[in-house]
């Protein structure tokens, strides 16, 4: 099943004060990937930058870096994006991934041993360290000797059963553990959750950022039924990558505990939500400021 959507992702900064210089950077480009094709992308920034350029970070995520030398009140940065989706993981065969624990010991570190890139996402990070409870808990998923991709999806079942979806229980800097604790979060918090369980296991998982579209279709799910409703859709959303040998990179959303299909929309990846955050920056002046975000996402015109 293919897709094509339309995604604007509208953000707006109000100052007390006037800013006198400001410098930001934007993860704001959607990906050209397997299973998605970048049809047209639009990027507007009020006031007008004196510098702008866009350049490929470490984890292969396209960035924009602006700078702002005029005196300003507000900032506006707008996008428009148009994306071709394509649905990947209809045919994932879990039972035939290897045994996790085989996977877990070749992404250790051996002198001499051959490098696998993945191993640096089995690493812990600025907002997900590895920790003994994350371990305990994920470990109730990966008993001796089960593929991964099972492990992966009963983990990924049971934080969407036991984890409460609530906007107010945490913000972008609430620690991980912090939200493990409360039970509760956002898809930030709940894939932050679900990355530190398989890092801590010694697996390989990274952070997705990006975009899901309230129709959306998951990966198994029958054409002829009604989409359940979802989690995080239209607005920014977060999900999980976790890495398989002989399968690569496959994506789980714990929030809404499925495996994405044609209404996922990938902006970038990263550790974790530090490395791929929409929009940050350092800026001289402005004192207090409101921040206001809408995203809108609708299915292109045939």
């Amino acid at each position: 099943m293919t897709s094509e959507l339309i995604v604007e992702h509208d953000t707006e900064y109000q100052y007390s004060t006037q800013v006198a210089f400001a410098q930001h950077l934007a993860h704001l480009t959607p990906q050209s990937a397997p299973g998605q094709s970048v049809e047209d992308f639009r990027l507007d920034i009020d006031p007008a930058p004196s510098n702008l350029h866009t350049s490929t970070d470490y984890f292969g995520n396209l960035r924009t870096y602006f700078a702002l030398i005029v005196a300003h009140e507000a900032l506006r940065v707008r996008t428009h994006s148009r994306v071709r989706l394509a649905a990947r993981f209809e045919t994932l065969e879990p039972a035939r991934s290897p045994a996790w624990e085989a996977v877990r010991d070749s992404l250790r570190y051996v002198a001499g041993a051959r490098y696998s890139e993945a191993s640096e996402f089995s690493l812990g990070s600025n907002f997900v360290p590895r920790d003994r409870a994350l371990h305990d808990y994920g470990l109730r998923s990966f008993a001796p000797g089960r593929p991964l991709l099972e492990g992966a999806l009963d983990l990924m079942h049971r934080i969407h059963a036991d984890f409460r979806y609530d906007a107010t229980s945490t913000d972008v800097a609430t620690p991980v553990l912090d939200a493990f604790a409360a039970r509760a979060g956002v898809c930030q918090d709940f894939t932050h959750v679900m990355i530190g369980c398989l890092r801590s296991l010694g697996l390989a998982a990274r952070y997705v950022s990006g975009y899901l579209f309230t129709q959306a279709r998951f990966a198994g799910q029958d054409a002829d039924r009604e989409s359940p409703a979802v989690v995080g859709a239209e607005a920014s959303h977060a999900w999980v990558s976790v890495y398989c040998p002989h399968f690569g990179w496959i994506e789980l959303d714990p929030t809404n505990d499925a495996q994405p299909g044609s209404g996922h929309v990938r902006l970038a990846i990263g550790r974790d939500y530090g490395d791929v955050a929409p929009l940050r920056g350092v800026v001289q002046g402005g004192g207090e400021h409101e921040l206001r975000v809408a995203v809108r996402i609708s299915a292109a015109a045939a």
